[in-house]
């Protein structure tokens, strides 16, 4: 899991990232970043007191594809290397290289649509299966695809920052009466 390298970039915006490890520091050490996915990214980060600055200009990363990638942030030092901290990054695309008709949901967004409209078509259809000729077709009952819209509805709210949107009180309301 990354903690302190980012977890998600988006190609053709310059980035940093500012990396603190105290049995690694600057100068004595040179953080890396070796990143693998569709394509292949390698990062020098750069001294920064006692820590390291990872950073890129938007015209570097504009040139990288989409997707996730596998990321081990290694610290150098001679001949001595260790892993710092590893896990997935994602690259958004440059909205800039994106043609007309790009699809900007994400997977549990398109897979409620499908759901939901699947949902609405069968409103009018009583039967959940019948057999004509030897040939059946059994549909998914409403029940199901209903505990699938839910559960696709909850991991869409968690992806988004915006998805639980907290009271700042909680889920109480405290109100007084006075005279």
């Amino acid at each position: 899991m990354l903690h302190q390298f980012p977890s998600s970039v988006t190609a053709g915006l310059s980035i940093k990232a500012e990396v603190h490890v105290d049995a690694y520091p600057a100068p004595e050490w040179t953080l890396t970043a070796i990143i693998r996915g569709p394509t292949s990214i390698d990062l020098e980060a750069a001294p920064l007191g006692s820590g390291h600055l990872f950073a890129e200009t938007a015209a570097v990363t504009s040139g990288w594809d989409a997707g996730t990638y596998a990321v081990s942030v290694r610290a150098v030092s001679g001949e001595d290397v260790h892993e710092v901290e590893a896990g997935q990054l994602t690259i958004a695309a440059d909205l800039v290289s994106v043609d007309a008709g790009f699809e900007a949901r994400g997977h549990a967004q398109r897979v409620l649509a499908s759901i939901e409209a699947v949902i609405e078509g069968r409103a009018t259809k009583d039967q959940e299966s019948y057999a004509i000729n030897g040939r059946s077709l059994v549909r998914t009952s409403i029940a199901d695809l209903m505990l699938l819209r839910d559960r696709y509805k909850r991991e869409i709210a968690r992806e988004s920052p915006n998805g639980k949107r907290r009271r700042l009180t909680g889920r109480q309301v405290k109100v007084r009466f006075g005279r």
